[in-house]
């Protein structure tokens, strides 16, 4: 590991009398940090997507340029989940901004490089690097909710915290329609959500900071008096080796297994329409750019209210069980991907309603399976457990929205395309299903062994 991103080390406790405020104070810069530092990096994933219809007007296919994006989704789930355990053994506050400025710098040599959109070889190799700093974002971000907040407080802020991924996705096509405005030029989509993810990996640098213990204060746990059922001071604090991680957190553990098998159908979904959206609503509902663009926008933040409402239902409705909660929002998703598909030409209305209950629905399943990934392994080794449900949903998921749905458009149209996302969705449902009882048998077990 690079001396650079090394934890920082513990310092000299601060006085009990100091213990709270600084804990108070540093808690909210820490989640501003890791929020807007988060938001940031979704300027620069998924804003491809806007300069399709662009490039496929110069002659690349629908599914060759599905190709190329996918070069993002294989990078970054393998990157999540290696990244994951890199994140686990070093300091947030240096190793998220690192991902973001390098990601950033991909593509602003995209944006103003005619080369560098100039093949569908190119544009994969450049969206590939792209995708590999993307895994530095998330992993750091669980590192840090780990930390700083306990497990009774977790599902709340993680939840809060999952709204950086709508913050962030929904901002691309405005700065896309600014810089069209400024420069009349497509390559915007590209360079100015850039400009932007640059200036935040700079705020987020500011206000990170890594551990308790390297400001002086107490562990969370010891802090909130919350106490894991199996919490050991000791051991808890100690960092992990890698194969420790994997052989004893990891690779035994039949539920993180299931969430990340359902995370692939859930990732199919979510960037199924997302990726797709400003090409179908311009070839098949004739939406204009701004039209479409807005609709993009209003995609991703409908996803905050509804991923509040989801782990706010997780907690209270269906009392902490993620499997029960995502298979409620994964049905109602699948009748409103329907909706959307079989909606006729000419109800402009109809199509922008789907997009923004759609988005709604579908984040709340995302955020589920990270906090589950987080609450299935200990804290030291919660980077690791996100990354290996995201090496899935990238490398499954996303991987198949962007290529296989491309292809199937191409050779079945676009009908053959919703076909592949609605059967992603009974699939996720099937897993979910799967989860909630197993996390049912799950309790039942540690309530007798109580």
């Amino acid at each position: 590991m690079l001396s650079i991103f090394k934890p920082a080390p513990h310092q000299a406790p601060v006085d009990e009398a100091h213990v709270d405020p600084l804990y108070r104070r540093l808690r909210w810069q820490i989640f501003m940090g890791i929020f807007f530092g988060y938001a940031a990096y979704y300027l620069v994933r998924k804003n491809f997507a806007l300069a399709m219809p662009y490039l496929i007007d110069q002659g690349f296919s629908r599914g060759d340029l599905g190709f190329a994006l996918s070069g993002i989704s294989i990078a970054y789930g393998i990157s999540k989940f290696i990244m994951g355990s890199v994140s686990d053994r070093s300091n947030p506050r240096v190793f998220l901004p690192a991902g973001l400025i390098l990601a950033a710098s991909v593509m602003l040599f995209m944006g103003f490089v005619p080369w560098a959109t100039s093949s569908i070889a190119i544009m994969f190799v450049l969206l590939f690097l792209c995708g590999w700093f993307q895994g530095m974002g998330w992993p750091p971000c669980g590192r840090t909710m780990v930390h700083w907040w306990s497990q009774k407080e977790r599902g709340g802020v993680v939840s809060v915290w999952n709204c950086a991924h709508n913050v962030g996705g929904g901002i691309p096509p405005l700065l896309f329609l600014l810089g069209m405005a400024w420069f009349n030029d497509w390559h915007a989509a590209l360079y100015m959500p850039a400009f932007g993810a640059i200036l935040l990996a700079v705020f987020a640098f500011m206000t990170m900071r890594d551990t308790p213990q390297s400001c002086g204060l107490p562990p969370i746990e010891e802090y909130k008096n919350d106490y894991p059922p199996d919490y050991v001071k000791e051991s808890a604090e100690q960092e992990l080796t890698a194969k420790q991680i994997f052989m004893q957190y990891i690779l035994p553990n039949k539920l993180l297994w299931y969430i990340a098998l359902a995370n692939v159908f859930v990732y199919l979904l979510r960037y199924g329409i997302l990726d797709w959206s400003p090409t179908y609503l311009k070839e098949v509902k004739h939406f204009a750019l701004d039209k479409s663009s807005w609709a993009y926008f209003l995609y991703e933040y409908a996803g905050i209210p509804g991923t509040l409402l989801c782990g706010w239902m997780s907690d209270k409705v269906f009392k902490g069980n993620r499997g029960a909660t995502g298979v409620f929002f994964m049905v109602l998703v699948t009748i409103a991907t329907v909706v959307y598909w079989l909606n006729p030409v000419g109800n402009p209305g109809i199509d922008m309603a789907c997009m923004i209950t759609i988005g709604f629905l579908i984040y709340g399943p995302v955020m589920l399976i990270g906090l589950h990934a987080l609450e299935l392994a200990p804290k030291k080794a919660a980077g690791t457990a996100a990354g290996f449900t995201g090496l899935f949903g990238y490398l499954g998921g996303s991987v198949a929205a962007s290529a296989i749905v491309g292809y199937t458009v191409d050779y079945f149209g676009w009908d053959g395309g919703f076909i592949v996302m609605i059967a992603g969705c009974v699939l996720a449902v099937l897993l979910l299903l799967l989860t909630m009882l197993s996390e049912n048998k799950h309790k039942a077990q540690l309530a007798r062994n109580a």
